[in-house]
């Protein structure tokens, strides 16, 4: 199916957030759809983790809206957010000692038990996508930040909705686990959901992304397949910095690399 063909899953319509007098994000539209991958990216302070907040419902615009269902966000209860979209924030702290297996178990919550076989189904599944049944007794303090961020991930994926919001999903973790996140993208993807992930790596995001948002200064200045947006002039001019675009050998996608000089 074309992508702007499948359902609309959130739209941000003219969205802008402003504080202390700065825009973090100023007119952003931007649709995510049902069955993609959609990276956000960007330099540090371009307004990813904000715009995501905003789409998650989690921050009130200054102007503009952002509509699911035919629904401005306010409009929904915090039981009827928590039961389509989950949120997987940047910071995985949680302030009393739970064992890893009790935060996944939190992903359930919005379901409030309504059915116990269901609940232990997508804990189950969560655990064991994210391989963290080794650490469900461990106390989630005792965690390392890789640790946590899957185990964090985990919670994300036994809340079970529609829509997956992932901030920074990949940054505490090492090569092979950065991979494994980003399979369970495609896979949630794959099977209908829409997802949103804020991504640095701009070569993982090419490898992953059925389609790129790229932000600068609060702005979307493109949004298209990998290849259209990842070019040269492009990351040069937003990121500041000169880099070569190469094809990945096994797959063909993009791969972006620092032009270093001898």
């Amino acid at each position: 199916m074309s992508s702007m063909m499948r359902p609309s899953a959130l739209k941000a319509e003219q969205v802008m957030y402003g504080i202390g007098g700065s825009r973090i994000v100023a007119g952003v539209d931007l649709d995510v759809r049902y069955g993609e991958v959609l990276a956000l990216v960007g330099p540090n302070g371009a307004g990813k983790s904000t715009l995501l907040g905003l789409l998650a419902g989690d921050i009130p615009p200054t102007s503009g809206m952002v509509v699911a269902g035919g629904r401005p966000l306010p409009k929904w209860s915090p039981r009827e957010l928590a039961r389509t979209r989950a949120v997987l924030l940047q910071a995985n702290q949680v302030a009393f000692s739970f064992t890893a297996r009790q935060v996944v178990e939190m992903g359930r919550a919005p379901w409030g038990g309504t059915d116990h076989a269901a609940d232990e189904r997508a804990i189950a599944a969560a655990i064991a996508v994210t391989d963290t049944a080794h650490l469900a007794r461990r106390m989630f303090p005792t965690l390392s930040g890789g640790e946590k961020a899957r185990v964090s991930l985990a919670r994300v994926l036994a809340q079970n909705t529609a829509v997956v919001l992932l901030d920074e999903p990949t940054a505490a973790l090492d090569l092979q686990h950065q991979e494994q996140v980003l399979r369970i993208a495609r896979d949630l993807a794959s099977r209908g959901r829409a997802v949103v992930v804020v991504l640095h790596d701009l070569s993982l995001a090419a490898a992953y992304a059925d389609e790129i948002a790229m932000l600068h200064g609060g702005r979307l200045v493109a949004r298209d397949a990998p290849r259209a947006v990842l070019t040269s002039e492009r990351i040069e001019a937003v990121y500041g910095t000169p880099v070569n675009i190469l094809d990945d050998p096994g797959t063909g996608a993009p791969v972006v690399l620092p032009r270093r000089g001898l």
